[in-house]
């Protein structure tokens, strides 16, 4: 039987150690402030955006949101990314995922300094990441290596299957675990016959938001299984993995909810005071 990986006690650990670092920065007259710009009014961005809002809040971190009308128009956008850019006080920024279509994300994506880009998505954090010198690391992906490595799950020689590619979860979490000597596979939409590689994989990722997409000879006997998926089914939340068959077939697999969720935002206020620190020579 499966041992479930509890990202939820660890997010609260790790926010203990985070609020200590906070309270020492603030002594010092720093206060760690980002910002989040939301355009638009998407139901799950706004419950993201209070999740985070009440994290920060314990820790003692300073999230502002810039909540923007759904029209906004894309240089209206970049001026205000450059006007906190240029905001001293101003630690991080990000963009709130998902964007309206008159929206160019890479564009403003690219207006962000990359010493406040506390997602990790600028050309020039994500090409650090690609080359191992990066200083800041998208929220899951660091959630998922901080799972593991609290569990003593080494990565060091494993078979590594990751089903998405996205620039938020499945390619930056490729890089970070390459870097850790794992032999990675990112599987997609396009691929043929998934099963075919998630079966031979010591340690498999799913993060497509497709409910019950993982079933029980698609996995490996005691292999990892790290669900990121989000999914609504019934007016409940359920991972990409059928969780009840799949358990006794592994050694490890995350619960959803409250294995990588609370881990990812936990990473994020990290990514917050690390940039913080940075700035300040700490």
């Amino acid at each position: 039987m499966g041992q479930f990986l509890d990202g939820k006690n660890l997010a609260d650990e790790r926010a203990a150690i985070l609020k200590t670092q906070v309270s020492k920065l603030k002594s010092q007259g720093i206060v760690p402030l980002f910002c989040v710009i939301n355009i638009g009014d998407d139901p799950s961005s706004k419950l993201y955006i209070k999740t985070k809002k009440r994290r920060a809040d314990e820790i003692g971190i300073v999230q502002k949101v810039y909540q923007l009308p759904k029209t906004q128009s894309q240089q209206s956008l970049l001026t205000l990314i450059d006007r906190l850019n240029q905001d001293k006080k101003v630690y991080g920024i990000m963009i709130q995922l998902p964007v309206p279509p008159q929206i160019n994300l890479n564009e403003a994506l690219e207006h962000i300094d990359p010493e406040k880009d506390v997602d990790c998505l600028t050309p020039s954090n994500v090409g650090r990441l690609w080359r191992g010198d990066h200083y800041v690391e998208p929220a899951t992906a660091h959630g998922v290596l901080a799972l593991l490595d609290h569990y003593q799950i080494k990565l060091h020689g494993k078979k590594v299957v990751i089903i998405g590619r996205s620039s938020i979860v499945g390619k930056p979490l490729a890089a970070l675990m390459l870097e850790r000597d794992a032999t990675v596979s990112i599987l997609h939409s396009k691929t043929k016959q998934l099963a075919e590689y998630t079966k031979n994989a010591d340690i498999l990722v799913s993060a497509v938001g497709h409910a019950n997409l993982i079933t029980p000879e698609m996995v490996k006997e005691n292999a990892v299984v790290i669900d990121v998926g989000i999914n609504r089914v019934n007016n409940q939340t359920v991972g990409d993995v059928n969780t009840v068959l799949i358990k006794p077939k592994v050694s490890f697999i995350t619960p959803v909810p409250g294995g990588i969720g609370p881990l990812t935002v936990e990473s994020l206020m990290e990514q917050v005071v690390k940039l913080t620190r940075r700035k300040n020579g700490r």
